[in-house]
């Protein structure tokens, strides 16, 4: 699959060759839905946590007579139907986490960025750079290359401060190392935006799994 090749300014100067192993695989949804359950789950802390009858700090003392009151034979404070007592199956502390195979995260990857490539969300740059940082410029450059009703991620092959600083204001736009990139962000921004040197990034990371798959299935 070609694709244009523009600058910060919009304007074509070349044309490159997406991979086809990476930009043209298999579309397969219910792995990327996996790997994006996956991702969730496992940014959830899990710190959550209630105190049991066991737990509560309250006097152990019966709280009155058991025979001759009228009223129902209770013991501790702790009960659970007591105001300040212990919460019965209250929530505990616990893992959500959960594993998947790297081939299959790189295949849902794979999926994710063939969708973009198909619907042409894919927006390649010669290069993305500023001498400063400045949240206006990225503003001009984003609502150019990608549309000022899109959101997107921008994927760069190394660190660039002045480039991450200047999208951090930005609400739809994410500013992320290529090799960082996940399901969330693939499927959360309506554009992927990178530059070549990302481009070669992400072919290089993902390319090699997806033709060791391929070999496989053959």
């Amino acid at each position: 699959m070609k694709v244009p090749v523009i600058n910060m300014s919009g304007k074509k100067v070349n044309t490159v060759e997406l991979p086809s192993n990476v930009f043209e695989a298999n579309i397969n949804r219910d792995l990327m839905h996996q790997a994006l359950v996956r991702q969730l789950a496992n940014a959830r802390a899990g710190t959550h946590k209630a105190k049991g009858r066991s737990e509560v700090n309250r006097s152990t003392a019966k709280i009155y007579r058991q025979k001759g009151t009228g009223r129902a034979r209770h013991g501790s404070k702790r009960a659970p139907i007591f105001v300040g007592g212990g919460i019965a199956h209250g929530p505990q502390v616990r893992k959500y986490t959960k594993s998947m195979p790297r081939k299959m995260r790189r295949a849902a990857l794979c999926s994710a960025l063939s969708v973009k490539a198909e619907n042409g969300d894919i927006v390649v740059l010669d290069d993305i750079s500023m001498a400063q940082p400045k949240t206006k410029e990225m503003v001009s450059v984003i609502d150019t290359v990608a549309g000022a009703e899109n959101s997107a991620l921008v994927l760069l092959a190394e660190r660039n401060e002045n480039v991450e600083k200047s999208a951090r204001n930005l609400v739809d736009v994410k500013a992320l190392h290529a090799n960082y990139l996940n399901i969330r962000d693939l499927l959360g921004y309506d554009k992927i935006v990178m530059p070549l040197s990302a481009l070669e990034t992400v072919s290089s990371f993902l390319g090699g799994d997806a033709a060791e798959a391929a070999n496989e299935e053959e």
